[in-house]
C-alpha cells in the first residue's frame, strides 16, 4: 500500500528531523541564497524550508497538496521568521508571478507522472535569472548497495520487488534535463551529493525510525511482519551499540530561467 499523504497518520513523517549542516553547506556554495525569495515546493513537514531561512532567506514559501502536511510544518516553524506555508499542488502553486528567486523541489517528482505541468509551474513563479533546484534519487542512486551507512540500500537487498518499485518512479537524468530544456529553462547541471539523513544514538533509535516508516515512503509497500523482518535484517549488519549515521545519495539538478 503507497503512503496516504493526507492522513492525519502521517501528519509528522515529514517533519521529525532537521537538515544535516552538510545539505546546508552545500546549496549555500551553489545558490547562496541569502536575500532571496525561496519556494520549497513539495515542502511536506518543513525541515528543508526551515533550513532555507537559517541560511538567510528573506522569505521562504512552503508549498505542500497535503493540509497534514502543511499543518506539521507549521508547528514545525513556530518562532522561525520570513516562513510561511500554503496548501497548493506542484502543478498550481498559486504563488504570484515571478515572485520567487529560487524554486526548490525535494523528493518530490519521483511522485509525478509527468514533468511538464510541474517545471512549467516552476519557470512561471521564478523571476527572471532565477534559479530551480531540483534533489531527487535517479535509479542509480536508488540502487546504490545496502551497507552501516547507507541503510536505504538493506531495503532492496531484503525485498528485491521494492527495487522494481524504486526504479520504475525515478527520475533518469535524460528525462529530467529533457523537461527542463522542453519549458525554457537554461543549462541544466546535475551533481551528486551524499546527505547525512539523520544519526542515530543506537539501533533503537533507527529502528523506531522505521518501524514508523518516518519520511520513507518506500516502507508504505511493506505490511507489518515484512517491515519487522527488514529490521531483523538490517540490525544483523550494523553495529547495534553503537551511533549510526545514515546517508543518502542524491542528485541534484540546477536550472536557470532567463
Amino acid at each position: 500500500m503507497s503512503i496516504d499523504f493526507h492522513s492525519s497518520n502521517n501528519r509528522y513523517t515529514y517533519a521529525a528531523r532537521d537538515a544535516d549542516s552538510g545539505w546546508a553547506t552545500a546549496i549555500n556554495s551553489m545558490l547562496a541564497p541569502s536575500g532571496k525569495r525561496v519556494a520549497d515546493i513539495g515542502c511536506g513537514g518543513g525541515i528543508y524550508s526551515i533550513a532555507w531561512s537559517k541560511l538567510g532567506a528573506s522569505e521562504v514559501t512552503g508549498v505542500d497538496f497535503s493540509a497534514e502536511m502543511v499543518a506539521a510544518a507549521r508547528e514545525k516553524s513556530a518562532g522561525q521568521p520570513g516562513v510561511s506555508f500554503q496548501v497548493g499542488a506542484a502543478e498550481n502553486t498559486h504563488l504570484a508571478n515571478e515572485s520567487m528567486d529560487i524554486v526548490f523541489e525535494r523528493a518530490l517528482i519521483h511522485h509525478l507522472k509527468d514533468y511538464d505541468a510541474c517545471f512549467s509551474e516552476a519557470f512561471r513563479v521564478l523571476a527572471p535569472g532565477g534559479k530551480l533546484l531540483i534533489q531527487d534519487r535517479t535509479p542509480d542512486d536508488a540502487h546504490v548497495a545496502g551497507s552501516p551507512v547507507h541503510i536505504r540500500g538493506y531495503f532492496f537487498e531484503c525485498f528485491p520487488r521494492l527495487q522494481e518499485i524504486e526504479a520504475s518512479r525515478r527520475p533518469t537524468d535524460d528525462r529530467v534535463v529533457s523537461a527542463l530544456l522542453k519549458v525554457g529553462f537554461e543549462n541544466p547541471q546535475a551533481t551528486q551529493l551524499w546527505e547525512i539523513r539523520k544519526t542515530y544514538e543506537n539501533f533503537e533509535d533507527l529502528e523506531s525510525d522505521l518501524r514508523n516508516r518516518t519520511g520513507r515512503s518506500i516502507l508504505h509497500e511493506l505490511d507489518d511482519e515484512e517491515l519487522t523482518h527488514l529490521i531483523s535484517f538490517i540490525g544483523a549488519r550494523v553495529d547495534t551499540d553503537k551511533p549510526i549515521k545514515e546517508m543518502d545519495r542524491w542528485t541534484l539538478w540546477l536550472a536557470e530561467k532567463p
